[in-house]
């Protein structure tokens, strides 16, 4: 994981889009409550913002210290570290905080209590909650991870749920998957898979076509071919 947030931290700091190099940016930001802050909000930053309690500026990338809220009301990149870390548009780096929010396509590491992400998500997500409405791909952990749209990777937690379609592993109390599954659950109260392409290994597991092997106390194949139910092991090829 170390490893992870190095090479995460380099891309944040080199690798921001070059259309949030462009406008009119200033290389520092200094506020305790918008409108009491050196840049105005219309205005991009580029470099460093420093934040007492409220922050706002329209694009952002760079390295972001607060104790507050920070607010971009476009895209951001780099680093932001804050209570509540609030991004209206497209985010490439690093957000931890209380709060992790973003608007659109993230792309990097969420790491606190709460992140939403409004778009699709390439990276990590890890927090007591971690809610994504697009596409997912990577790896979420946390208490409570949801994914609305297609989620590939790894979703570890008490409660995973995967509205769409799901390319490879649940691990946790309770895994759901409202679309076809081509992988691995494995809770260890209960699975629900759609469809399901794989193995489903927990107490109670249940599928509305199974292409692969159930194994648990109680296992339940919708299609009924060749058996609807069986305990300990099920099968269908």
């Amino acid at each position: 994981m170390r490893k992870v947030l190095w090479v995460l931290a380099c891309f944040c700091v080199l690798g921001a889009p070059a259309a949030l190099a462009a406008g009119n940016s200033k290389p520092l930001q200094v506020s305790i409550f918008s409108p009491v802050q050196l840049v105005p909000e219309e205005q991009s930053i580029r470099g460093v913002r420093l934040n007492l309690i409220y922050s706002d500026n329209k694009d952002v990338s760079g390295l972001t210290l607060a104790t507050g809220w920070n607010r971009t009301g476009g895209d951001g990149a780099g680093i932001a570290l804050g209570a509540v870390n609030w991004n209206e548009g497209n985010f490439y780096g690093w957000q931890m905080g209380l709060i992790n929010y973003d608007g659109n396509r993230v792309v990097g590491l969420q790491a606190g209590l709460i992140n939403v992400d409004k778009g699709d998500t390439t990276g990590i997500q890890l927090g007591l909650v971690n809610w994504d409405y697009g596409f997912f791909h990577g790896y979420q952990s946390g208490i409570l991870n949801y994914t609305g749209g297609h989620f590939v990777g790894l979703q570890d937690g008490v409660i995973n749920i995967a509205r769409n379609d799901l390319s490879g592993l649940q691990h946790g109390l309770i895994n759901y998957a409202g679309g076809i599954v081509n992988g691995v659950q494995v809770g260890y109260l209960w699975n629900f898979a759609q469809e399901m392409h794989g193995l489903q290994l927990g107490l109670i597991n249940v599928t509305n076509s199974l292409d692969g092997i159930q194994i648990g106390l109680g296992n339940y194949n919708g299609n009924k071919e060749p058996l609807e139910f069986m305990p300990i092991v099920n099968w269908a090829f």
